[in-house]
């Protein structure tokens, strides 16, 4: 049997607490929105709903006001590639796809561009593929772009490149990819807009008897099994790919939500208490993120730490090339990697930011001679704290640096 609750989930899962709770996305530190083509494009004419979308960008921006990251996922390249170039409505094959895509994406990010504009927000596109989230050394670039991004105060505004990307290896839909550009950025909530505001019990156009579900504790195979197909001609998801989604983000620690997005301000409404689907995470990013490394990859090699390095360590702070004796094994940057005292005691894995060659250069040397050393400016640290699993840090709380 199913297990659907609208209520609170234990204390002791701080961040699944307070989506039950308050749900509301302004309590999110970090927010990922999916926005789907028939939100963003009309289905006849193929224009840019304009007003919708500053209504949306509004809400972001109140969110950015409050404390809160965010990171969009926009659909919309190709509905809006076939509206400029007059492509008939039918479907279409890929090489038409691709052209489409190939317009659509300067146009979508345009329109990105000058709706936070409006605001004084900088948007900032990034085009993705499925190696991008499956390659470990892509995936680790790329959370490494929106942690810059978002460092220096731009939104980046994602969508898969779908002109280069062919039938055997994409997503096809924005939904999974969303869930995918959650858990790379560990965000703490991941919003799905949609022409439905939530998950029932069957396709309500088919069933009127049709159940709404205001949260979703535990995804079971009769919770996939509502599941419908897709809603419209320009999108290319339907229920069930929502509900692939919420299985990849809750996984990786991240809260799920689907609303409607056909109402101005989306968002604000999700927090007004407007109808949705809240799929809860039983832990959080950070902590579903660290016990990934800490068990499921298989280490390709070890580096071994100094006295200095272990007391950092131990402090919460990253390891840098100074601290790293010695090196063993035969990784390459994204690698899963045992951290090892002197006495050869694992204190405990992470992902290495060099290869084994580079790495061997660097060790003992301080952030400030890598350039020199490498011929360019590589990573200051050999394993960043956040991608970083210590033994004995994370029993049932967060780590401080996380």
């Amino acid at each position: 049997m199913s297990t659907v609750a609208a209520s609170a989930v234990p204390t002791a899962q701080p961040v699944a607490t307070a989506v039950a709770d308050g749900r509301r996305l302004a309590a999110s530190r970090r927010l990922v929105v999916k926005v789907g083509s028939a939100l963003l494009v009309e289905g006849t004419t193929g224009r840019l709903k304009s007003t919708w979308l500053d209504s949306l960008v509004e809400d972001l921006v109140a969110l950015r006001a409050g404390g809160t990251e965010v990171i969009v996922v926009s659909s919309g390249a190709i509905a809006l590639g076939r509206g400029v170039l007059g492509l008939p409505r039918r479907a279409l094959k890929l090489e038409e796809s691709q052209a489409a895509a190939s317009v659509g994406q300067i146009a979508l990010a345009r329109a990105w561009s000058e709706a936070f504009g409006r605001h004084g927000v900088t948007a900032a596109q990034v085009l993705l593929t499925l190696g991008d989230t499956e390659e470990r050394r892509r995936y680790l670039n790329a959370r490494s772009t929106f942690a810059t991004l978002a460092r220096l105060g731009a939104v980046p505004v994602i969508n898969e490149n779908d002109t280069v990307a062919t039938t055997e290896i994409r997503y096809g839909d924005n939904d999974r990819l969303a869930a995918r550009v959650a858990t790379m950025a560990s965000a703490d909530t991941l919003v799905l807009l949609s022409d439905i505001d939530g998950l029932y019990t069957a396709p309500p156009a088919q069933d009127p008897t049709a159940t709404h579900l205001p949260v979703v504790d535990v995804i079971t195979p009769a919770i996939e099994a509502m599941a419908g197909a897709a809603g419209s001609e320009l999108s290319r998801g339907g229920m069930k790919t929502k509900v692939d989604a919420a299985k990849i983000a809750v996984a990786a620690g991240t809260a799920m939500v689907i609303a409607s997005g056909k109402r101005q301000h989306p968002l604000a409404a999700v927090d007004d208490g407007g109808r949705c689907t809240w799929f809860l995470a039983a832990r959080s990013p950070a902590t579903a993120r660290k016990t990934w490394i800490a068990g499921s990859l298989d280490p390709r090699g070890a580096l071994v730490v100094d006295a200095g390095a272990v007391t950092a360590l131990k402090a919460g702070r990253s390891l840098l090339p100074a601290g790293v004796a010695a090196v063993d094994g035969a990784f390459e940057r994204g690698d899963c990697v045992r951290i090892l005292d002197e006495a050869g005691h694992e204190l405990g894995r992470g992902l290495v930011a060099y290869d084994r060659a580079e790495a061997e250069r660097v060790v003992r040397r301080k952030t400030a001679e890598i350039e020199a050393i490498l011929g360019y400016a590589g990573r200051g640290e050999m394993i960043h704290r956040d991608d970083m699993a210590l033994h004995g840090r994370h029993r049932g709380q967060e780590d401080e640096t996380c």
